[in-house]
């Protein structure tokens, strides 16, 4: 880039950063609307040429120093008056005087009351101060009642005219036509602008409510996976360690194999810890199956695992395998079971899976299960979201106390068809 390139590149970005369109430094509600504050404040200034019919009044007209100054006095103050509800950009609600309506509802009674004195001791051509007055009214003033006050004033305005030129026959209609009609539209102008500015901050907070509700299920959804993963892979983990360290004199060898096992284990654990906060880590039901046998045979477990299901959409096996999972793991760490049963078979459009075990353990007598398991509740949600049940509680297995973990789904949803098209 050739040094005249470099430095036209350079006014350009002190221009955009100084001009009028700078968004530099502003809230981020004002910065996104693309209206920076000095565009708006030399918007707003611009109406202020409604001064120039009272000032042609005064250098055109004879009057006495006395009242000469009053008349300048009264156009300095209606100045001041405008400015200061005016500066303030819409959207910036922090210094807006909307949020004083108290204060804006004297400040714009005390500007119509100004207006009105100086348009009946000098004449309608103060009336034009009333564009304005209705400026003001459509930015500081609810919206509604904003409309109303317009309306009434632009009324106000035209019958003062017509008052002032001496009845409707003797009126300007030239000069006084386009003052109501400036008077009214500017006012509605206004309205639209503050509707606007209520609009884009509503749409603001509400992309910032959003914005927290996707933070809040984000790690709802990493708390939620990394109990379902690391749960099932550290009991694996305690199981073999423990069986390893009994082994360690008895048998090195199978002692050695074990806690390679464990080494690969924790391997695969610190794997689907990164895919889970990647995002896209999802089960699959035959590997759950594969890993739940493994479990279940280190801590002792005899096991039988029915599977008559056939292949199923993504969304269904992914369901199914987080039961396994969850369903052996609490069968290791919450049960005295000897015996396990996995059921997993499909009919009438509608899959499902049952985890049953014997040697169950009342709540209250289970170590660490004193309030609803996150890994059940979590279990739930991932069910409800297919249209899905889940069924959890104490039942007989083969004639002793046993519990069962039942969780049933369509395999076809409007919900799983929209995932199945998101994957």
């Amino acid at each position: 880039m050739s040094t005249e390139r470099v430095q036209k590149t350079r006014v350009w970005h002190w221009f955009l950063n100084h001009s009028l369109f700078s968004l530099r430094g502003l809230p981020e509600v004002v910065a996104s609307s693309g209206i920076s504050v000095r565009l708006w404040r030399v918007y707003a200034q611009t109406w202020l040429v409604c001064l120039l019919f009272p000032l042609i009044f005064l250098v055109q007209t004879p009057l006495t120093p006395g009242r000469l100054f009053t008349a300048l006095a009264g156009l300095v103050i209606f100045v001041l008056i405008y400015t200061w509800f005016m500066w303030p950009h819409p959207l910036n609600y922090k210094t807006h005087l909307r949020s004083e309506f108290r204060t804006s509802l004297i400040g714009l009674a005390g500007l119509t009351a100004l207006v009105l004195y100086l348009s009946l001791v000098y004449g309608s051509a103060f009336l034009w101060l009333f564009v304005g007055v209705s400026a003001v009214i459509g930015i500081v003033l609810p919206i509604y009642s904003a409309f109303v006050v317009v309306v009434v004033l632009t009324l106000l305005t035209l019958a003062i005219g017509v008052g002032l030129s001496g009845g409707v026959a003797r009126t300007d209609w030239l000069h006084i036509l386009p003052l109501v009609l400036l008077v009214r539209g500017l006012g509605l102008d206004m309205i639209g602008i503050a509707r606007l500015a209520e609009a884009l901050r509503e749409l603001h907070a509400a992309r910032g409510e959003l914005a927290r509700q996707a933070v809040t299920e984000e790690r709802l959804r990493l708390a939620r996976d990394l109990h379902d993963l690391l749960g099932h892979t550290l009991s694996l983990i305690t199981l073999k360690s423990e069986l390893a360290g009994r082994l360690l004199e008895k048998e090195p060898a199978r002692a050695a194999q074990e806690i390679h096992e464990i080494e690969r284990e924790a391997r695969r654990a610190l794997r689907e810890v990164r895919e889970a906060v990647a995002g896209y880590r999802q089960p699959a039901l035959r590997s759950e199956l594969a890993g739940a046998r493994q479990m279940l045979e280190a801590a002792g477990i005899t096991w039988t695992i029915e599977h008559l299901a056939e292949a199923l959409p993504p969304a269904v096996d992914t369901v199914l395998a987080w039961t396994v999972r969850e369903g052996v793991t609490n069968v290791i760490r919450h049960s005295r079971a000897r015996r396990c049963t996995i059921r997993i078979s499909d009919e009438n459009g509608r899959a499902w899976v049952e985890v049953t075990n014997d040697g169950y353990r009342e709540r209250e007598h289970s170590p660490g299960h004193t309030r609803v398991s996150s890994g059940l509740a979590g279990l739930t949600e991932r069910t409800t979201e297919h249209r899905g049940l889940v069924e959890a509680g104490p039942l007989l297995f083969e004639g002793s106390p046993g519990f069962r973990l039942r969780v049933e789904l369509p395999i076809r949803s409007d919900g799983m068809m929209e995932r199945k098209s998101e994957q």
